[in-house]
């Protein structure tokens, strides 16, 4: 399977790329989703900064001489609060049609495209869990598109526009922030990466194969009830939910000491942060009103990166969880289109197998071996002969289900590796 080789940073950028593929069909969403949470962003960090002034005026003695300070301050949280708000609505409200419309658009080209798939991989795979790996997948991109643009997107910018902003008028403030934020950051991300990513994926595994014994078993309950068979399906059921529970325990129990971990480095910054500040008292360098603007914005600093941590580790999910689904998108068809392909129209529908060679994969030795068939239009012909001689794999390499080893088959003289395969089977039908 493509997922096999799919792991750490490569199923990252794997389904990172799917997803900007998603948004560069919908740019005039993502753009207005962008421009409306960073303007309701950018002013939360300017926030604490008229908090400050705020402080600063009512502490002043000459209380007549502050009053317009202390008024222009108010309206400029209150105006900030009001901005913040309205701006919040349009980037929810915009995400929502922009959600709904990927999320339509994937579970549609996977359907497509799992329909499409060569008969040997659906063979070989679980109807329940290759729906399970859409259905989740469609899901998790939900995820992913309010994770990434709701919510990491407004706490870098809180971060990088506080920096900036601190740093301007004391550099050691700035200093500390930045440093901090990203020693938090990188911890944060190799967590999500290297500790609970692997993990996860190997429980979202077991959790397809769940949803898929469940699904096969329901659907094939009649032969199940036909054999007796029900203790064994529960038996074989609980070794799953056995081998399951395990996987997402582990999973599960990372994701805990990730929390925890992060809230000490939270601990460690604030203390950092906290103790400059009052050193820029001690020392002259920040009035009560700079102090109450620093510890104002470590409160909104301190909130962005507390969930900056489950943000990331929701993207970890979101990326294990849409993985299997990028993967059906990398599986190879098996028989494609050729290059140049047009319709059959079939006119008298004269059949002509010609020297075909044919083996399934993973056969030595071929089914059909120079086999040369003509079936003039109009006739009617029965193919008679023991289990497993090739009379259903016969109709299959006239419908182009498998490509023929060697030889051609034609239809009115049409090689039918030629032609479109929608066109093909619009001509001829099996009834299993």
């Amino acid at each position: 399977m493509l997922l096999d080789r799919l792991h750490g940073a490569e199923a990252y950028r794997a389904v990172l790329a799917f997803l900007v593929r998603q948004w560069r069909t919908r740019l005039p969403l993502v753009a207005g989703v962008v421009a409306a949470i960073v303007g309701s962003t950018l002013a939360d960090v300017f926030l604490p900064l008229f908090a400050g002034r705020l402080v600063d005026a009512l502490s002043t003695a000459d209380r007549t001489a502050a009053r317009g300070d202390a008024l222009l301050a108010f309206a400029a949280m209150a105006g900030l609060g009001l901005i913040t708000l309205a701006l919040r609505h349009v980037a929810w409200a915009l995400v929502v049609p922009l959600t709904l419309s990927t999320m339509q658009a994937v579970a549609q080209a996977g359907f497509h495209r799992v329909q499409r798939l060569s008969t040997d991989w659906h063979a070989n795979s679980f109807a329940g869990s290759t729906v399970r790996k859409v259905s989740r997948g469609m899901w998790a991109l939900e995820g992913l598109n309010d994770t990434l643009l709701l919510e990491l997107l407004p706490a870098f910018t809180v971060l990088l526009g506080t920096m900036i902003l601190l740093g301007l008028q004391w550099p050691v403030m700035g200093l500390v922030i930045g440093l901090g934020s990203l020693v938090y950051l990188g911890i944060v991300v190799m967590l999500a990466t290297r500790v609970i990513a692997p993990a996860a994926q190997l429980s979202n595994v077991w959790d397809s194969r769940l949803g898929g014994a469940l699904s096969d078993a329901v659907g094939a309950n009649a032969v199940v009830k036909a054999f007796g068979a029900e203790s064994r399906e529960d038996a074989r059921l609980a070794r799953l939910l056995g081998k399951w529970n395990r996987r997402t325990h582990r999973t599960w129990m990372r994701i805990t000491w990730s929390i925890t971990a992060q809230f000490a480095l939270l601990l460690v910054l604030r203390t950092a942060i906290v103790g400059t500040a009052l050193w820029l008292w001690w020392t002259g360098a920040a009035s009560p009103g700079d102090v109450a603007y620093v510890l104002t914005t470590y409160f909104v600093v301190h909130g962005y990166l507390r969930d900056i941590g489950s943000h990331i580790n929701r993207v970890q999910r979101g990326v294990n969880e849409m993985e299997e689904l990028v993967a059906l998108e990398a599986e190879p068809y098996g028989v494609a289109d050729r290059p140049g392909a047009t319709a059959l129209a079939v006119t008298d529908g004269d059949l002509q197998f010609e020297h075909v060679t044919f083996h399934y994969a993973g056969h030595e030795t071929p089914l059909y071996r120079d086999l040369s068939v003509h079936i003039p239009a109009g006739q009617r012909v029965g193919l008679v002969g023991r289990s497993g001689s090739g009379k259903t794999t016969f109709v299959k390499l006239v419908q182009r289900l498998y490509d023929v080893t060697g030889g051609c088959i034609r239809i009115d003289g049409r090689d039918v590796s030629g032609v479109t395969q929608a066109s093909l089977r619009a001509h001829i039908a099996i009834v299993p």
